[in-house]
């Protein structure tokens, strides 16, 4: 049976979409600068609030970022509110996410036991060659 997704999960994704949208075509504050992506957002049940999770790649931007889209959380969710028809517009929470980070510094310590173990291996197999 495929896996079906639920109005939430729908939901979920209709918001993050617009909410990348608007602060991409509408949020004219310089510090709204960079490579940064929504990557998630979690609107809870009852529609009153949507947490949405930023990832940035420069660290050096990471805080002014997040200070700028707080700082735009009412515009933006007055533009979305305009283009997504929901009984109640969610206030929006603005969150750093580092789950992108986390990963890409996971792969370089599993990358870094691989090459130590492969130094590990050629080392013995010329100590037993000599």
């Amino acid at each position: 049976m495929p896996f079906q997704y639920s109005r939430t999960d729908r939901l979920n994704e209709e918001v993050r979409r617009e909410v990348d949208r608007v602060i991409r075509e509408e949020v004219s504050d310089p510090r709204v600068t960079g490579t940064f992506s929504i990557t998630h957002v979690d609107v809870t049940r009852d529609l009153r609030y949507a947490k949405v999770f930023v990832s940035v790649l420069e660290p050096e931007l990471r805080a002014p970022l997040i200070a700028a889209l707080k700082g735009a959380a009412g515009f933006v969710r007055h533009e979305m509110g305009r283009r997504v028809q929901l009984h109640y517009t969610p206030e929006l929470l603005f969150e750093l996410d580092t789950n992108i980070e986390y990963g890409a510094h996971i792969a370089s310590l599993i990358d870094s036991v691989i090459a130590t173990e492969e130094g590990k291996k050629l080392n013995d197999e010329t100590t037993e060659d000599a």
